[in-house]
């Protein structure tokens, strides 16, 4: 849900509450309703989701996803070299002589293939 934000979220984790006060989802689902009626109504899994990455992590700012490795130019260069040197070599074995990950190595090669 990309409209919650950081402090919606963190008001989310205030109303689930702890110890002897702490409500179920299904309150929080219902409170957060009634506080906030002009947003889109949560759901039980986004109250579960939002807790468990806050027992997990200690917060629950955004955490950047795990992207392809940025290439610098000259490694780029260094593997278009080797496929013209070794042109019937597979892009994967190359990628492993140069330690590339194949995955990488696949979107770095897109529209350069000879």
């Amino acid at each position: 849900m990309s409209y919650l934000t950081e402090p919606l979220k963190n008001e989310i984790l205030m109303m689930i509450g702890y110890g002897d006060r702490a409500r179920t989802q299904c309150e929080v689902v219902r409170l957060f309703r009634e506080t906030h009626p002009d947003l889109p109504p949560l759901n039980q899994g986004t109250i579960s989701k939002i807790e468990a990455q806050y027992r997990e992590m200690g917060h629950v700012r955004k955490v950047p996803s795990k992207r392809q490795a940025v290439v610098d130019d000259d490694t780029k260069l260094n593997l278009l070299l080797a496929l013209e040197e070794n042109q019937i070599t597979p892009t994967r074995q190359l990628a492993r002589d140069m330690r590339w990950i194949p995955l990488s190595t696949s979107f770095t090669m897109r529209g350069h293939k000879p």
